[in-house]
């Protein structure tokens, strides 16, 4: 029998033993009693029961010890109340269920906790009926789902996952984009982040004696253990997660100063809005510290805004403005193709991917406890379960399966006495014969933290401003008694108006007409729309309404951060049955290409190309490390902000009207600041 196995039914064994006899145990007894312990040494005994309750411990089921008052360890006892295996029974309402069902099946497959989120979702739904139906599953569509983004990347999530809750230092290469090189990584791992369609691990680095974050898929080769200890550190207990999310990217670093930008009036509300948490806005001009000169010049472009001070920043911005220029008037400077070999380099996934590769497995022990739930509560109810349904219910192999059911019949608590008997007829169904005391495992154990973990992540990733979503999420995280984004993994979810979603929510639910002031960025034009909305769907820049727009006869997807107000009106709608929400989200969404784009060339330089490899196709490596990219566009407005931007960085090579657009602009902007 392999070591895991062996150690699997001994953890097992040892939970149910402690729970059947409902008293403090000693280790004597339990080395005599407890199946896989009877025959090992002393001193074998000491080291495996050791090492046992410390990953128990560490799978936050945690054994109760009282020391005896003369220091000997033979004389501890241990206990295991219920309490602190089983999982409080939560009151969840039918349109709860029903939304964190709706996770599960909009996730499947994609996510990369998708399987713990499927056995966490089994445990607390536990004996109530599935509502895979809900209609509520047709009006979300998701083109990010936090997926690893392939088999690589998932094992370094996998490794990285494990050494934060076993608090096990990892070593690593990691490839540094602000130097351009790859180095070696010794980091006690604290946290994982998923924000802007990327894994981050947050942690403290040796190399630097400080909190770094550090991209999952700039690390190179395998994620390794540091040491052979069971433990290497412990977190700080005034670490505070929340901190690294949702920062804003000129503000990395150690600052240089303060901007002050001048923001029309028609603006005020979407900068207070989105960018409040970095900066203040008092009489038309906003204050933001900076530490990256460049990003936040950039920022600025992007919405064509006025730079007032400090005087330098002032320059740099004037500069790179009129570099512009100069880059795009007359024909398309020339580029020279580099003789080297160029670096594949892959373009991002954005968050999304298909199949295994995009999954973490959970740990077997968990697979273990749920199975035993499931054999338990049809043996006792006198029915028989086929291996089909179950293995679809909990994504096992038929082999799996098999190997799980010998593992639980061989689970004692003590004494010869045995949690469960199930066999596997060759009809393919499954008799199970539970025995007198096997409540150990009738009920749902408590959420693992990767099961937890799962569950809190996939109903961030969602949304919070769903109502039954954010209802269930915190009935969920007083049952755990801790929440997962504290310590775990936190999802970034795009900042959204809370308000304006809920009305959206509402709307789209009761089938009420919906009425939008809506700001189009590309025009800088405000209009009033009423529409039929359908659902939502999330993308690269973030959160979307589906919804029939009356006055234009067709299905137009609205950016929420762009909606300035919203009002549910008292008019219903009849749906249109063959509009669906989620048709697209395998393209435009995840990808950023719309039909009928076109394409540009544009030359970025080699301070910027790294970055520009991570973010798009690569067409020509070019002499001195410049590289020539293609950037997609439908209309010329999005390619002049893309281009704008890379502030003074880029230069649009063809087609033509591209970079007369592009001159257009940056001529506009050197106007309004004269």
């Amino acid at each position: 029998m392999a070591k895991d196995t062996e150690k699997l039914i001994r953890q097992l064994s040892l939970i149910s033993y402690l729970m059947a006899e409902r008293r403090p145990v000693t280790a004597t007894e339990i080395r005599r009693d407890v199946e896989g312990y009877s025959d090992m040494t002393e001193d074998a005994f000491a080291r495996r029961f050791y090492a046992d309750r410390a990953e128990l411990d560490a799978l936050g089921i945690h054994l109760s010890v009282d020391k005896p008052t003369d220091g000997f360890s033979e004389q501890e006892n241990y206990s295991l109340a219920p309490e602190a295996f089983h999982l409080p029974p939560i009151a969840f309402t039918d349109a709860e269920r029903a939304a964190l069902q709706t996770a599960l099946t909009l996730l499947d497959g994609e996510f990369a906790y998708a399987e713990p989120l499927r056995l966490a979702l089994q445990q607390i739904t536990w004996g109530r009926p599935s509502p895979l139906g809900s209609d509520s599953r047709q009006t979300i569509g998701l083109g990010i789902t936090a997926s690893a983004g392939g088999g690589e990347t998932s094992a370094r999530l996998a490794k990285i996952d494990t050494a934060i809750y076993r608090r096990k230092r990892i070593e690593f290469e990691y490839h540094t984009m602000g130097r351009d090189a790859t180095e070696q990584r010794k980091v006690d791992p604290y946290h994982l982040l998923f924000e802007g369609g990327q894994f981050y691990l947050v942690g403290w680095s040796h190399e630097r004696k400080d909190v770094r974050e550090f991209r999952l898929s700039r690390i190179r080769g395998k994620v390794a253990y540091a040491t052979k200890a069971e433990h290497d550190f412990q977190r700080p207990e005034d670490f505070d997660p929340r901190l690294y999310a949702n920062r804003i990217p000129w503000q990395l670093g150690d600052t240089k100063g303060t901007a002050e930008l001048e923001i029309p009036e028609n603006l005020e509300w979407y900068i207070e809005r989105q960018y409040g948490d970095y900066g203040t806005l008092e009489n038309g001009v906003y204050k933001t510290d900076y530490s990256i000169a460049r990003l936040l010049i950039s920022w600025a472009l992007e919405f064509g805004l006025r730079i007032v001070g400090p005087p330098e920043l002032v320059q740099d911005a004037r500069e790179r403005v009129d570099k512009l220029i100069e880059d795009h008037r007359g024909e398309a400077p020339a580029v020279v193709p580099s003789r080297a070999p160029a670096v594949p380099v892959p373009v991002e996934s954005n968050g999304r991917s298909r199949g295994g590769d995009a999954a973490i497995r959970p740990e077997r022990f968990a697979r273990l406890v749920t199975l035993a739930t499931v054999l338990i509560s049809a043996g006792k109810a006198g029915e028989t379960l086929l291996v089909g349904d179950v293995c679809e219910q909990l994504q096992l192999s038929p082999t799996e399966l098999r190997e799980d059911i010998a593992v639980l019949n061989v689970v004692n608590f003590g004494g010869g006495a045995y949690v469960i008997y199930a066999e596997v007829k060759p009809t393919g169904e499954i008799e199970v014969d539970p025995e007198p005391y096997s409540d150990t495992f009738d009920r749902p154990a408590r959420l693992l933290p990767i099961e937890a973990k799962a569950l809190v992540a996939a109903i961030d990733l969602i949304g919070l401003a769903q109502a039954d979503l954010r209802s269930g999420r915190s009935k969920v995280v007083d049952a755990l008694g801790f929440d997962p984004v504290e310590e775990g993994l936190h999802i970034v979810s795009p900042k959204v108006d809370d308000d304006i979603m809920h009305r959206a929510e509402i709307a789209i639910q009761e089938h009420r007409l919906l009425e939008l002031e809506y700001w189009t960025q590309s025009q800088d034009r405000y209009s009033e729309r009423v529409v039929e909305p359908y659902g939502r769907i999330n993308s690269r820049e973030g959160w979307y309404i589906a919804a029939w727009d009356r006055s234009r006869g067709r299905l137009i997807h609205f950016r929420l951060d762009r909606i300035k107000t919203a009002q549910v009106l008292d008019e219903t709608f009849e749906p249109n049955s063959e509009l669906d929400v989620a048709a697209d989200i395998g393209g435009w969404p995840r990808t950023g290409r719309i039909g009928g784009s076109r394409s540009a060339r544009v030359h970025v330089g080699a301070e910027q190309a790294r970055w520009a490899r991570e973010q798009r196709p690569v067409l020509t490596e070019v002499e001195g490390g410049a590289v020539v990219v293609e950037i997609t566009f439908k209309g010329l407005d999005f390619l002049v902000r893309e281009v704008l931007k890379e502030a003074g960085d880029a230069v649009v090579l063809e087609p033509a009207d591209a970079r007369e657009a592009v001159l257009d602009a940056a001529e506009k902007l050197v106007a309004r600041a004269t």
